[in-house]
């Protein structure tokens, strides 16, 4: 199932590791194809996929009012349809559920387009002027951010942290990039929520100066790109060892 890009990224969410859970979603439920002598009725059914559909949904368009919405058009599109065509139910619905998504996310992104094509640059200036941007400083805030990560915590544990809680990889993924197991990266996680919700520690000039993450990061949440995030976690996880090899 392939998602086009042009359509998922003007909206600057992490989709390339919404749709991996999606698909773990998807995976979730494992049934037997129906013959027609046990074929589900209606109301079984939608009782059956409308919590997955609405799961998928939900991660697609980040809106629950949306999600419902879209879940709803999908049964009613498919109660119009000849059963007896469907071979199986829950790839036709996941599908379809996806294409709405889609179809969705289009019909937002040539909104906004509009809109912007209406505003009158010269109202937009005015706004500018007016607004008050020194209290607005989303950079500062995330580096300040970073840094009591990176004070309280060690290189392996941040790095952990960092991939499991903003970028939601599950274990298995963790396990794959840092050669931990499962169990060890999920202790790694609690341990590092335990000693975030310690007392707040002062930070000095030099633990806000940190350009490296701070970049790479900037770039996994806009862009969805992790490679870069991640190797700057390893490096810190090396350098961090090899001076304890000293």
């Amino acid at each position: 199932m392939n998602f086009p890009g042009k359509i998922l990224q003007p909206f600057g969410k992490i989709y390339q590791t919404q749709i991996l859970d999606i698909y773990s979603d998807i995976k979730k439920i494992k049934l037997p194809l129906h013959s027609s002598r046990n074929r589900l009725n209606t109301s079984q059914t939608i009782a059956l996929y409308q919590p997955v559909l609405y799961s998928i949904a939900l991660k697609m368009v980040n809106s629950f009012a949306d999600a419902e919405d879209i879940v709803q058009e999908t049964f009613l599109k498919w109660l119009t349809i000849d059963k007896k065509k469907i071979i199986n139910t829950k790839s036709y619905l996941v599908k379809a559920v996806t294409n709405n998504c889609l179809n969705h996310l289009e019909s937002l992104k040539k909104k906004k387009e509009d809109l912007f094509d209406k505003v009158n640059p010269r109202i937009l200036k005015e706004m500018y002027r007016e607004f008050d941007f020194g209290r607005f400083d989303l950079e500062f805030d995330i580096s300040t951010a970073l840094s009591v990560i990176h004070k309280k915590l060690k290189p392996l544990e941040k790095a952990v942290y960092l991939l499991r809680e903003v970028f939601d990889l599950d274990y298995d993924n963790l396990n794959e990039i840092f050669d931990k197991s499962q169990e060890n990266c999920r202790q790694l996680f609690c341990r590092a929520k335990e000693k975030l919700n310690l007392e707040n520690i002062k930070l000095d000039k030099k633990a806000l100066d940190n350009p490296g993450i701070l970049d790479s990061f900037k770039k996994a949440c806009n862009f969805g790109h992790l490679t870069s995030l991640i190797n700057d976690l390893k490096r810190d996880i090396y350098s961090k060892n090899f001076n304890n090899l000293k």
